[in-house]
């Protein structure tokens, strides 16, 4: 039988109001015997909240909100009790702790939400889902989440795992008449239909940037010389004086990282030490930070002293050689001081860091990052179906023998070694939504949650 399991759902710490969860065969006989009321939990209906005391030996340890929910017709399919007190860290704590004692155990990490989708509650993109929308930090990320939750990636990987299915439904037609081989017109309609999963498959590859953007946040590195305004632009950027500005040389000798949203997407702003030659070792080793969080950035703002020529206006190369250099933005700021003829032609946003009413450069900027972050063109709605790199690697396995299989048309091979690539990938794309998925790879996913999830 499958064990009740137990946990505090709200955050830990002080509030109004904590959530404890029971899931499980035992979870109202458990409640039962803790809860005291007009109406025993067993006699509560569904989704239907009862008053009561939480007692234990000693008598009354709280008042709460307790709710039933009945199977199947709860979060994870099973028979499961909400009980709702009040938010002190030790009250939540003595009532978890009676709880247990009366027969449940400590749920794991996201151990909820998997008894969901092992109960056929959701399937695995929607389980990841319910993480990414925990975890959200914008209304562009929180949407994308909203629609997996719902089941709209879920969708479009079934449409794909059908055509497929059909595909290998009709592949293994002719295996079961071998006298019959697969007709020249029917190979080119068949090779047609799998160049369409293909481009399906394409599609939601396309989004796997997009998805770690909405998730992880943009690295974005603002470099440049010393005094040409890095700290401005982000004390400007972020709305508030976060990083010291000032006139003398090498202020900044750390690295300050924050987190913006800006059009919706979240960006990781790190602004870095000036790049120059120094022999200052502390300098030295900000510098040095500078050029390993280059190496790793998505996008570069680089910073020029557009008010000064521009062989000394701060024109250094930000990324190194030995790397792909990552997406550049050019700064052009101190556009209050005028810009230097030398910087005419210059393909950048002009702007003034110093200037609260210039919106002009800023608003642009904006647009500018959010462009190099999704695409030109890009709106909000283009992005409702996101793909996590678990997914991107599933996919791209599927299209790998979606591939074989085409050219094993074109080969005119056997209809069984045709089938085995069909298979291999409906294999891959069901691992998607966790048709296939071991018990070892599960475990590693729902690990990540948070506990009561």
């Amino acid at each position: 039988m499958q064990e009740t399991i137990a946990a505090i759902s709200t955050p830990f710490g002080e509030g109004a109001i904590a959530v404890i969860r029971l899931s499980g065969p035992e979870s109202i006989a458990i409640a039962d015997a803790v809860f005291r009321s007009k109406r025993r939990a067993a006699e509560l209906p569904s989704r239907v909240q009862q008053f009561g005391a939480i007692v234990d030996e000693s008598g009354v340890l709280d008042e709460v909100l307790l709710t039933v929910f009945h199977a199947p017709s709860s979060y994870t399919g099973e028979e499961m009790v909400e009980i709702a007190c009040h938010g002190g860290i030790l009250v939540t704590r003595r009532l978890l702790g009676l709880l247990l004692e009366r027969g449940a155990s400590a749920a794991g990490p996201g151990e909820f939400t998997q008894r969901a989708f092992l109960n056929g509650k959701m399937d695995l993109t929607q389980a990841e889902a319910v993480m990414d929308l925990i975890r959200a930090q914008t209304d562009l990320g929180l949407r994308a989440a909203t629609e997996q939750l719902e089941g709209r990636l879920g969708e479009r990987i079934r449409e794909i795992r059908d055509v497929l299915l059909d595909l290998l439904a009709h592949v293994e037609a002719h295996i079961d008449f071998p006298e019959e081989d697969i007709e020249p017109g029917t190979a080119a309609a068949l090779r047609l239909r799998l160049e369409e999963v293909r481009g399906r498959i394409a599609s939601l590859l396309d989004t796997a940037d997009h998805g770690r953007v909405l998730r992880e946040g943009l690295r974005t590195v603002i470099c440049g010389a010393p005094n040409v305004g890095k700290s401005s632009l982000l004390n400007r950027l972020l709305g508030y004086e976060r990083a010291i500005v000032s006139e003398i040389p090498g202020t900044t000798r750390d690295t300050i990282e924050e987190v913006v949203n800006l059009r919706g997407i979240p960006v990781r702003l790190i602004d870095t030490a000036g790049i120059r030659e120094s022999h200052d070792e502390i300098e030295q080793q900000g510098i040095a930070r500078t050029f390993q969080h280059l190496e790793r950035a998505d996008l570069v703002l680089r910073v020029v002293d557009a008010s000064r020529p521009r062989d000394a206006g701060g024109w250094i190369e930000c990324s190194t050689h030995d790397q792909e250099a990552p997406l550049h933005i050019i700064i052009l700021n101190k556009n209050d001081l005028g810009e230097h003829p030398s910087w005419a032609g210059c393909d950048g946003i002009r702007i003034s860091c110093l200037e609260s009413t210039d919106t002009g450069g800023i608003e642009p900027l904006a647009d500018a990052i959010f462009e190099q972050a999704m695409g030109r063109g890009a709106k909000m709605g283009d992005f409702a179906v996101a793909i996590n790199a678990r997914h991107q690697a599933c996919l791209k396995t599927a299209d790998r023998y979606a591939q074989a299989a085409g050219q094993a048309f074109v080969d005119g091979l056997s209809a069984e070694f045709i089938s085995i690539e069909l298979r291999s990938a409906l294999d891959a794309v069901g691992d998607v939504v966790g048709r296939a998925e071991t018990e070892d790879l599960i475990g590693k996913i729902f690990s990540t949650f948070c506990l009561g999830k």
